[in-house]
This record gives structure tokens, C-alpha cells and sequence, in this order.
């Protein structure tokens, strides 16, 4: 008989995947190009499940039944367009191609396109919660071709996280056409990116300012979880604190070399960001932040001769710092889903997606890294107002910027004076005091292009465009 879904490529995240759908009710056949994979698998996990192992694509595709749903897990870029080279013949109209990988959404708005020139259909979905998520139920961001989504949605939202009072509200919906899906993926890692940044930070911070010990840091991140910070982020990064080197019984965070590396997804949405000309400045600089932590050699150096604060603590309360340090945090946050929503209504006005961000803020509640309480607000703001310019407006997130104010600010004067290095906090700061303030200096800036390139320019107190001759009219004061 044949599987109600196929799966190509059976690393951690397929198999695990597999095992999921499976334990939903589903059949599966599955298929990897190393055929030893299928086989330890339908021998050991798949061990009486209702598996059915392919050694080809032609066998895989046999046994699937129509319309075929098939779901390609492999290294993103070429691999997965070859595959989709050799699944196009075996296939027949109305049939899906899936690809779960992390892929940059044009390459899905290519291949949607592409494939449906075929006569099938085509999905690319975001699959975020790592493996553990793939186990026991991700995050799914689906987009491409609409006509495929009511094939596959029982399958994915069985699947699924779930969320919600009952816990009966998938984290699965359908994001969009062609590459909205993989596009909405992108600003979730993105925004991962900029909540990793600052929670290092914030741990920076009451390490050198307050000389706190891991284990004092594991009760503030066990207390940061209980209220509005409740978070995965937070909560793994209160676990990190708790455990200990099996060899030498040291705290295993501080044997750790501060050097980071990044898989490419916040790079692409800092473009993309440049490309829109939207500020997505926490992303950006929290990849910045992982090129100056992999200059290891360079910093070691620099530490030998440059000057500054070192070594110093903060003198007043305590316990009162650690408070700020968290509004802080909280604000900073905030700011960084605004620009991560703002990317996202720029992109969706773009490509003509059209994105209902309450339903993404759902998508992220369970299953995915970001996951947080915080995202129920971001959902209820948008519930109130679907056209709602920058989550700062919304009143919620106006009174809790407000209420960290002098926190989140004196937060950073101290870091600058102890010379800490807070990028992220500091970025955040200045976004929420570029977005609020009615006039910036971008009026110099524009004068300035037009002195040196004639780049013209718009006034305040007429219509039309302006080129001032600036060498003739200049004048130093009398």
C-alpha cells in the first residue's frame, strides 16, 4: 500500500522529521542517496513503524501515493535544484515538491515558479526547533504554490508545535506565495541573531560590572524566565550556567573559546534589509559582533596595547543594576521584532505577499528558537490594528519602552564607563531614539550631497526639487 509521504535525505533533522509524521498516524517512504542510511534506519528507529525503505527515486516516487507529497531534506542550493531535476519526470500534475532546507527565498520564488511551468506544485518551508524541534513538533513557515497547501496541511499541522490555553493551536500556517515562507524563516533567524546578541550582553554586563558567578547567573536567568523575558532563549541560557566540564568539574561556559560563527541567514537578512532600505540595524550588528568575536588573534593583540576602562565594577545596588540590566534587555528586544516586522511589511509590499503578521507571531510561539510568551503581545497588537506601522507604536509595547527608559539608559552609560562592549543595546537605543525623533540631521546630510555631487535635495517650505550653487553662495559669518 502505498505511504501517505516521501522524504529525501535522512541526516539528524530528516530522520527525525520522518519519525515525526509517522508518529502522527502517517505512513512514509523514505529514500537517501547513501542507501546504508535507509537501511539502519527501517532496522533500528523505524523498527516497526509504518516505514517503507527506497534504495532509487523511481522507487521512492512508486511508492507514494497521489497526489504525491514529497519533501526534500538536503544542503540547501544545488543538491536540492538537482533533485528537483531528476523528481520532475517521475512525477505527475498535481503532485508536491517540498523542500524543508534553509534556503535564501529566491531560489523557492524561482522554483515555484519553475516547477509549476511542470505541472506540479511546490512548497518551501522554514522548519525551525532544531532537532528536538523536528522530533516533537517545529516550527513550519510554508510558502510557494497555494493550490498545494490543503494536500499537505493536515500532514504539517499534525506535525506541528502546538500552542494555545488547550495546547491545540498548530504553529503551522500558510505564509504566502513563491518565497514568502522561506522569507519569513529568514527574519526569524534573523531576529534569533539579534535576541543571542544581546542576551550575551546582558550576561557580559553583570559579569564584569557585578563580578557575578555562573551560578548566581543561573538564579537571574531562572528569575528573567518567570516574567516578561520568558523565553527558550532564556531559559537554555540559565541551564548553560548549571553545567560542568565531565573531565574537570569547571563550569563548562568558561572553557569555551569566544570565537562564533554564523550560517549565513542573519547575513542575508541584513542585505535584504540594505536592499529594502529598512533600518534592521539589531541584525546587522549582531553578525558584526560574530566577525569581531572570530578576530580572536587580532583582539588578543589589540588587549596588550590598547587603552581604557578595565577591571572596574559598578559601586551602587546591586540588585537594583540587575533590574536595569533586564529592562534593558526587554526593551532592546522590543526593538529588535519592530525592525524584524518592518523588513517584513517592506518585503511583503515588494514581492505582493500578502503576510498576516498575527499569524506569524502564532507560527513562533511554539516549536522554534525565538519562541517566547513576548510573541502573544506581538499577536494582540496586530489582532487590534493588521496595518499597524512599527510594533513601537502599539500601546502596549509605548508603555513598556517607556517604563525601561532611564533603566535601558543607564544600563548603557554604565557598560561605556566600565568598558563593556554592548553593540546590540546600544543599536537598539539609538533606534528608538532615531525612530521618535521628528526631525534627524539627515537635512545636513542632504546638503552635503548636493555641495559635493549635486545630488539636489527637498525642502520643508515648498514642493519640488532643489540644487543650491553652494560655492558661489558660501559666506563664513561675519
Amino acid at each position: 500500500m502505498p505511504a501517505d509521504f516521501g522524504l529525501i535525505g535522512l541526516a539528524v533533522m530528516g530522520e527525525n522529521l520522518a519519525l515525526n509524521i509517522e508518529s502522527r498516524g502517517y505512513s512514509i517512504a523514505v529514500f537517501n542517496r547513501t542507501t546504508s542510511v535507509v537501511d539502519e534506519l527501517i532496522k533500528g528507529r523505524a523498527a516497526g513503524k509504518k516505514f517503507i525503505g527506497c534504495h532509487s527515486l523511481p522507487e521512492l516516487v512508486k511508492n507514494v501515493a497521489r497526489p504525491r507529497k514529497i519533501m526534500i531534506m538536503v544542503k540547501a542550493g544545488k543538491p536540492v535544484d538537482d533533485l528537483i531535476e531528476q523528481l520532475i519526470p517521475l512525477m505527475e500534475p498535481g503532485d508536491v515538491i517540498i523542500d524543508g532546507g534553509n534556503e535564501h527565498y529566491t531560489n523557492t520564488e524561482r522554483r515555484t515558479q519553475y516547477i509549476e511551468s511542470k505541472g506540479l506544485l511546490f512548497i518551501g518551508t522554514g522548519v525551525s526547533g532544531g532537532e528536538e524541534g523536528a522530533l516533537k513538533g517545529p516550527s513550519l513557515m510554508p510558502g510557494g504554490s497555494p493550490a498545494a497547501w490543503p494536500l499537505v496541511k493536515p500532514i504539517f499541522q499534525a506535525i506541528a508545535a502546538k500552542v494555545g490555553p488547550n495546547n491545540d493551536i498548530p504553529c503551522c500556517e500558510w505564509v504566502g506565495p513563491r518565497g514568502a515562507g522561506q522569507y519569513v524563516k529568514m527574519v526569524h533567524n534573523g531576529i534569533e541573531y539579534g535576541d543571542m546578541q544581546l542576551i550575551c550582553e546582558a550576561y557580559f554586563l553583570l559579569k564584569h560590572a557585578l563580578g557575578l558567578s555562573n551560578a548566581e547567573m543561573y538564579d537571574v536567568f531562572s528569575e528573567w524566565n518567570k516574567g516578561e523575558l520568558d523565553s527558550y532563549l532564556i531559559e537554555i541560557t540559565r541551564d548553560i550556567f548549571s553545567v560542568k566540564d565531565p573531565d574537570t568539574g569547571k563550569d563548562m561556559v568558561d572553557l569555551i573559546l569566544d570565537t562564533a560563527g554564523a550560517k549565513g541567514t542573519g547575513k542575508w537578512m541584513s542585505q535584504l534589509a540594505l536592499d529594502l532600505g529598512v533600518p534592521s540595524t539589531l541584525v546587522t550588528e549582531a553578525v558584526y559582533a560574530r566577525c569581531l568575536s572570530a578576530l580572536k588573534s587580532a583582539r588578543v593583540k589589540a588587549s596588550k596595547v590598547l587603552s581604557g576602562p578595565s577591571g572596574g565594577r559598578y559601586d551602587g545596588d546591586k540588585k537594583q543594576f540587575i533590574e536595569q540590566v533586564r529592562q534593558a534587555l526587554y526593551a532592546s528586544k522590543i526593538c529588535s521584532y519592530a525592525q524584524g516586522y518592518v523588513q517584513l511589511q517592506a518585503a511583503a509590499k515588494e514581492h505582493n505577499w500578502p503576510l498576516n503578521y498575527g499569524n506569524i507571531a502564532l507560527l513562533w510561539r511554539g516549536g522554534c528558537i525565538i519562541r517566547a510568551r513576548f510573541l502573544e503581545w506581538i499577536k494582540e497588537a496586530f489582532d487590534a490594528d493588521p496595518n499597524l506601522e512599527n510594533l513601537l507604536l502599539a500601546p502596549y509595547f509605548q508603555k513598556a519602552t517607556a517604563a525601561a527608559q532611564d533603566a535601558w539608559r543607564n544600563a548603557i552609560i554604565t557598560a561605556t564607563k566600565l568598558g563593556v562592549p554592548m553593540p546590540a543595546f546600544t543599536t537598539a537605543l539609538a533606534y528608538y531614539d532615531g525612530i521618535r525623533q521628528e526631525r534627524l540631521p539627515a537635512n545636513l546630510l542632504q546638503a552635503q550631497r548636493d555641495y559635493f555631487g549635486a545630488h539636489t535635495y527637498n525642502r520643508t517650505d515648498k514642493e519640488g526639487t532643489f540644487h543650491t550653487e553652494w560655492i558661489k553662495l558660501r559666506k563664513p559669518p561675519a
